[in-house]
């Protein structure tokens, strides 16, 4: 009987030792596994250090960044509208405007001045981003979520959809268009109080206009004309709070592709839904200005690859 006793006792003993050895690698692997993601993590944000380099104004992820600095969007509306009094009463960045019936749209820089004007603010580095029935449905979108209900038409404010470009987009070698509603008939304005205004970043000549599209170009803040825009480029690109806030925008669009390529790969399987995610991140981080050699290195593929992938001459894999 104290044999049988002790025997149990044995094998208690060692019930509870493979638990807490099983306990103690499996804490081990967790730990392990910590410190991985987090060497991984800190490889990943010393590329983006290096991204954030090259980064200028028509980068959409940097310029959203940017005029989180409310003076930095007055100053941008005043040298485009040639109106210094011009004020910023508030702002929204990466607006999501519904439609209800249709389709919705996230605008990127929403604001309305003292004087109760309403603007959007547009950076498109692509000519397919900015065209013209874009434009249309932009505006037509910021007029349908400015009244509230039961206010009348003749409340809506004077509204600007404005589309700052990297090429010259209406071709006319201009470096500012102005578009406005007219009578055909009789020449004069219909008066509506809506306009489209299309600035071209390319044209860069000796006015407040061009030295301001000189700025957008910038890779430096030293090399920018506007201190206003400089300071706060120097903000982000040169202060390690900057510097942290812009590895954290990067990482979220880094996230945001990896998921979108995770839900197709669970579609697809394994494989290929790793190389559909590679590619939708290439894609999304080409929009955000990221060179392609930074794409290529971020997605493990070759630069042939990646370029193949963004002029679309292959399918989504």
């Amino acid at each position: 009987m104290k044999k049988e006793t002790q025997d149990k006792e044995v094998r208690k003993k060692e019930t509870s030792t493979k638990k807490t050895s099983k306990k103690k690698i499996a804490k081990e692997k967790a730990s392990k596994k910590r410190v991985q993601k987090k060497k991984i993590l800190r490889e990943r944000y010393e590329e983006y250090r290096k991204i954030l380099e090259g980064f200028t104004l028509m980068n959409d992820a940097f310029m959203r960044n940017v005029l989180k600095d409310k003076a930095c969007t007055e100053y941008v509306l005043q040298v485009i509208l040639q109106d210094v009094g011009l004020k910023v009463l508030e702002q929204v960045l990466q607006k999501d405007f519904k439609n209800l019936q249709g389709r919705s749209a996230t605008m990127d820089c929403v604001a309305r001045s003292t004087d109760g004007r309403m603007f959007d603010v547009e950076i498109q580095r692509e000519i397919e981003g900015a065209s013209p029935k874009r434009a249309r449905y932009y505006s037509g979108l910021l007029d349908a979520n400015t009244l509230d209900p039961g206010e009348n038409f003749d409340e809506l404010p004077e509204s600007f959809v404005i589309f700052i470009t990297r090429d010259d987009v209406l071709g006319g070698s201009l470096p500012i268009y102005h578009i406005k509603k007219q009578i055909i008939e009789t020449g004069k304005d219909f008066g509506d109080e809506s306009y489209i205004i299309y600035v071209n970043t390319d044209c860069q000549d000796d006015t407040d206009l061009g030295r301001l599209m000189h700025d957008f170009h910038c890779k430096n803040a030293g090399e920018m004309y506007s201190e206003v825009l400089a300071k706060r480029v120097r903000e982000l690109k040169e202060t390690e709070k900057g510097v942290k806030r812009m590895c954290k925008e990067m990482e979220r669009i880094y996230q945001e592709g990896r998921m979108d390529g995770e839900r197709s790969g669970v579609r697809r399987g394994v494989k290929r839904g790793e190389r559909k995610k590679a590619q939708e991140m290439a894609i999304y981080l080409s929009k955000h200005g990221v060179a392609v050699s930074k794409i290529a290195a971020a997605a493990n593929v070759s630069v042939r690859l990646v370029k193949k992938w963004l002029s679309g001459s292959m399918g989504m894999a």
